[in-house]
C-alpha cells in the first residue's frame, strides 16, 4: 500500500514542514510548476520522484519530466497534468486524455487551490493539492498525502500552514 505526498506549484521553495510530513511517505508526486531542477532534485534525494513540468517551469525541468505522466500505482491508472481543470470544467487536451485512458486518479495544480472532488461522470477522484511554494496569490501553503490501497484512496491528509 503505498503511501504518496502530493504538491505542486513550489515555484522553487520547499517548507521543511513539507519534508516532514512527507517522511512517512513511499513517493513524492509533484504536479507541475517545479520552479527549477535544484528543487526537483532535493526532493529526488528525500523519496522515489514523479513529476510534471508546469507553465512556469524551465527548459532544464521540461527536458527531465514530461507534460503529462500517465501511470499504473497498486490498482489505479493515474493521470497527472500541471493544467488540466477539474470535474465539469477540464481543459480540452485532459478531457481527451480522461476519456481514452480512463484514469481512476486525475491530478493537477496550476490554481494554487487544493481541490479534491469525486467525478461521477468519468468515475475518477480529482485531486489538485493547492500550491506549497511561496509565490503566487495564495495565502495558505497546503499538499496532502494518501494511500493507495488496491483501487481505493485512502487515509487522505491536508498539509495546511499560513504564508
Amino acid at each position: 500500500m503505498p503511501r504518496i505526498g502530493l504538491l505542486s506549484d513550489t515555484h522553487g521553495t520547499i517548507n521543511q514542514r513539507i519534508i516532514d510530513f512527507f517522511s512517512n511517505c513511499d513517493e513524492i508526486w509533484h504536479a507541475g510548476d517545479i520552479g527549477n531542477i535544484e528543487t526537483a532534485d532535493m526532493l529526488k534525494s528525500v523519496k522515489p520522484f514523479r513529476a510534471v513540468y508546469g507553465n512556469i517551469d524551465g527548459t532544464q525541468v521540461r527536458s527531465s519530466y514530461p507534460k503529462n505522466q500517465i501511470f499504473w500505482c497498486g490498482g489505479i491508472k493515474v493521470l497527472m497534468t500541471h493544467i488540466g481543470g477539474y470535474p465539469g470544467h477540464y481543459e480540452k487536451e485532459s478531457r481527451q486524455l480522461i476519456v481514452t485512458e480512463k484514469p481512476g486518479l486525475f491530478i493537477t495544480g496550476h490554481s494554487h487551490i487544493l481541490k479534491i472532488m469525486y467525478d461521477k461522470k468519468y468515475g475518477l477522484l480529482h485531486i489538485n493539492p493547492g500550491a506549497s511554494g511561496n509565490s503566487g496569490f495564495h495565502n495558505v501553503i497546503t499538499c496532502v498525502r494518501f494511500v493507495i490501497d488496491g483501487e481505493q484512496i485512502k487515509d487522505m491528509e491536508i498539509f495546511e500552514k499560513q504564508r
